[in-house]
């Protein structure tokens, strides 16, 4: 009995344990609601791939500095305007770079018939300086990686022409992580031309960073340092690169090289911004955006038409569904993304006092493959106000959440000041067979693929824009 009556007491006395109080819910129900509205919407519309079609096939390729990049500048502005966002455009200043002729042939080499010579297919790298107007002839030296430059030094080096043939993880890339093939290789696109000059070369040959060998030369920005002198820089198909890897050890390999690019001086241009103000906190921002520059070789679909139209797409749905975000919603096609990234750089100064107000920033420059869900770049532990999101993106095969470092390269300037920044998880297995090649065409874009991540930018936008809480920075 004593026991019982002692065992009572410490019940009685035993501190109850709290009940945790339940964190708000991040969206109302009217908001959940909202988005499945629009993530439906935005998988029977067309609206995405109309306007990329047009930037594709009726602008074509839109280079920094170019009659086609300043005119899509005026297309995506009188489209915004046309959906009732109030636009404007900041002014910029961009590099104005233009290709000339390429060409290239082996004129010696083991074996060769004679009075012949064999093509190389080329392109210039971005920034690129010219050969002399006539070319130039040298013997061409391959290196696989930059350690075996160095080996070589520069009583081999001097006078050549130095072909990287760093291959691209094809194997890597097809199973889903393209972005972490391209980002081995193109440190060679952007560092090798610089490399090889200290040593004394005379031009820089890069295997082309890419996933398919339909011998197409990828081109992209080099980047000269700046206590060496600037060499020609070309991207050579890797079927060529092959061709002089296998030439190479059976004797000398002469090269004729014409490359006569331009670096023109800077020229004018604009991102185009597009507000759908907010109904509560209109000072407060949520971006969705896309790149509107693109190589000069293609037409700029996958890279980045897609990410301009699904972004025009977000807001255009929210308007059409007569819906009202609390916090502004604000559509930018960035400027100069490929060879300079001026357009995110100036707006990050220019908006320098509003950063606190940028409640979210989102990027889509990845293609327009099927979408696997949102990366996210912000604490880990706000993963759960996304959740909900995630589970209505689910519904399109898009339920992923990933914790991200680096959701876009345009945005990257605001999410180094604490920003939240989002982009879409894409399929990017064959994304980097067209990159920055002559097939980056509206062929190369499914539309029921380009609708998918048309729904993620929506939902995931207006659901931020919907947000009831902050997102921890």
């Amino acid at each position: 009995m004593a026991l019982v009556l002692t065992g009572r007491c410490l019940a009685q006395e035993a501190t109850p344990t709290p009940t945790p109080t339940p964190s708000p819910a991040p969206y109302s129900v009217e908001t959940l609601a909202a988005l499945k509205k629009l993530q439906q919407a935005a998988l029977t519309s067309d609206y995405a791939y109309r306007q990329v079609a047009h930037l594709s096939n009726n602008i074509g390729p839109r280079l920094s500095g170019s009659a086609q990049a300043q005119k899509a500048v005026e297309y995506v502005a009188a489209e915004l305007k046309a959906i009732g966002l109030e636009v404007q455009l900041e002014k910029i200043s961009v590099p104005h770079w233009v290709r000339g002729e390429e060409t290239a042939a082996l004129v010696e080499y083991s074996g060769m018939a004679e009075k012949t010579e064999q093509k190389i297919i080329l392109t210039a790298l971005g920034a690129s300086v010219p050969t002399p107007a006539e070319g130039l002839t040298a013997e061409v030296i391959v290196v696989r990686n930059f350690d075996e430059l160095q080996s070589l030094g520069r009583d081999k080096i001097n006078g050549k022409i130095v072909l990287f043939d760093y291959h691209f993880d094809k194997q890597m890339a097809v199973q889903g992580h393209g972005g972490e093939a391209y980002g081995q290789a193109v440190k060679y696109r952007a560092e090798a031309p610089s490399a090889a000059a200290k040593l004394g070369a005379v031009a820089a040959l890069v295997r082309s960073v890419g996933g398919a060998e339909f011998r197409l030369p990828h081109t992209g920005q080099t980047d000269y340092a700046k206590d060496t002198p600037k060499i020609p820089a070309a991207a050579v198909t890797a079927e060529d690169a092959d061709l002089i890897a296998y030439l190479a050890p059976q004797g000398p390999v002469k090269m004729h090289l014409v490359l006569t690019p331009q670096q023109l001086p800077d020229a004018p241009s604009f991102n185009v911004i597009g507000d759908l103000k907010g109904s509560e906190h209109p000072e407060q921002v949520v971006v969705v955006s896309g790149h509107l520059d693109s190589w000069d070789l293609g037409t700029g679909a996958i890279d980045d038409g897609a990410g301009v139209a699904v972004s025009m797409q977000a807001a255009n749905l929210v308007q059409q569904l007569k819906l009202r975000p609390k916090k502004t919603i604000r559509v930018i096609a960035w400027m100069n993304e490929e060879n300079g990234l001026a357009g995110g750089k100036a707006y990050a100064v220019d908006h320098a006092k509003e950063i606190a107000n940028h409640f979210a920033v989102m990027e889509t420059d990845g293609g327009a493959g099927h979408p696997l869900g949102i990366n996210y770049a912000t604490k880990k532990e706000a993963k759960w106000l996304f959740e909900p999101i995630a589970k209505i993106l689910q519904e399109s095969g898009a339920g992923i959440l990933n914790l991200a470092e680096h959701p876009g390269a345009d945005i990257g300037p605001l999410t180094k000041l604490g920003v939240p920044g989002f982009s879409p998880i894409q399929d990017n297995r064959t994304y980097f067979f067209y990159h920055h090649t002559a097939a980056d065409t509206l062929d190369k874009i499914v539309p029921r693929e380009l609708a998918e991540n048309a729904a993620i930018v929506a939902v995931t936008a207006y659901a931020l824009a919907n947000l009831e809480q902050p997102i921890p920075r």
